[in-house]
């Protein structure tokens, strides 16, 4: 069999921790009982787990567990937050909803979805380090405003917004304020009463927990105003029914368990990884530009432009040895360059040169090495290559 490449996509999905497998494991082959069957012993005991894995998830993120509800990932949250308010927004007369240029799809698109059906938008425009002004929300936000969404931390430039400005803004206007912080649980401190977010997303497969479930924090003044997207059997207080996969559940509240006791010193080591990998770029004379603010970012989270380098040409290069993208996996295979570096104001030479790079809990040094290595060599040989321009060959053929 070929040797696996060096996996360095962790923004798009990080691999399950074998401790929240193992938590995980038993309660889909001996504790299997449903937590809403509470007549019996298993349908307690499948309770007692779910309760705990709430609590585990609302812990990480400064929350109380009754503020927590289950999900199948963010997406679903962010669905479920922003289509689920907007009937009694409308009703209210607070039509008008503002987000962030660089948002995920999953915020996007609904935002996309509702303005077809009369509601009025705005998308905020930041600046070309990715972060959004304070001032320019402060200013879009009107009487009619009813909802506001900023991403924590961006899926593919890993900027930090500012969010506890941003909810202070909005709760100084008595604006609701969803955040999407799948990328930013479990990888940077999150206290959502500091923050005065009402609403906030997480998924399990970004902090090495199982894929196929997320949880949402709702404040619990504002869970009146939501609308469930389904309906039928009251579970998760009416908001998301249905059976609560109680397996999915313990996985993810062990990785939240996990993340809060490691993140700290994982944060330190992946700054050094990081750092080291753009050393060795640079010593290699490789010309590249970093896109996003450095220091407010993820810690394992680079998006570079390889001067002179077509990514997609790269990225087949590299693909036996290493795994790395080209921006956001929910776009992969899209033809135009990535919105996200299109917001920052990035020519289409850069932004169709700009490769992401996710460092995660199981890279080592010596993947780093082996991966710049990879990637130098990579780009010398793309370099290397000349092409005649097309209007040089038709001159001279004529």
């Amino acid at each position: 069999m070929p040797e696996r490449p060096i996996y360095l996509d962790y923004q798009a999905s990080t691999p399950m921790d074998a401790r929240a497998l193992a938590v995980m494991a038993s309660y889909l082959t001996e504790s299997f009982g449903n937590p809403h069957a509470e007549e019996n012993l298993h349908g307690q005991s499948a309770a007692h787990v779910l309760a705990r894995a709430r609590g585990q998830a609302a812990r990480l993120i400064g929350a109380d567990s009754s503020d927590i509800i289950f999900t199948s990932g963010a997406t679903e949250a962010n669905n479920l937050v922003i289509s689920g308010l907007s009937e009694g927004l409308r009703a209210r007369g607070k039509n008008h909803l503002v987000t962030v240029a660089t948002e995920h799809k999953a915020v996007l698109q609904v935002f996309e979805a509702l303005g077809r059906q009369g509601h009025e938008l705005t998308i905020l425009p930041t600046g070309g380090d990715g972060l959004l002004d304070p001032a320019a929300l402060a200013a879009a936000i009107g009487p009619r405003t009813g909802l506001v969404s900023v991403m924590f931390a961006n899926n593919e430039i890993g900027v930090l917004q500012p969010i506890d400005e941003l909810g202070r803004i909005c709760r100084d206007r008595e604006v609701l304020f969803h955040s999407d912080a799948a990328q930013a649980v479990g990888k940077v401190p999150v206290d959502v009463g500091r923050l005065n977010v009402d609403f906030l997303s997480l998924s399990g497969h970004k902090i090495y927990g199982p894929p196929g479930i997320g949880a949402l924090f709702i404040r619990r003044a504002c869970r009146r105003y939501l609308k469930p997207l389904f309906i039928g059997g009251g579970q998760e207080w009416g908001i998301r029914p249905g059976t609560v996969p109680m397996a999915l559940c313990a996985g993810l509240g062990e990785a939240c368990e996990i993340a809060g006791l490691e993140m700290a010193t994982e944060r330190q080591r992946l700054l050094q990884l990081r750092d080291f990998f753009l050393s060795e770029l640079s010593q290699a004379g490789v010309v590249y530009s970093v896109n996003g603010d450095l220091n407010r970012r993820l810690p394992g989270n680079l998006n570079v432009s390889i001067d002179g380098v077509d990514a997609e040409a790269l990225l087949m290069c590299v693909r036996p040895r290493l795994s790395i993208s080209s921006g956001s996996a929910c776009t992969s295979g899209a033809l135009s360059p990535s919105h996200v570096l299109q917001a920052l104001g990035l020519d289409e030479i850069r932004a169709e040169s700009s490769i992401r790079i996710g460092f995660g809990r199981h890279t080592t040094r010596e993947e780093v090495e082996t991966a710049a290595a990879v990637l130098i060599a990579a780009i010398k040989r793309l370099m290397s290559v000349r092409y005649t321009p097309r209007l040089a060959v038709e001159e001279h053929s004529s």
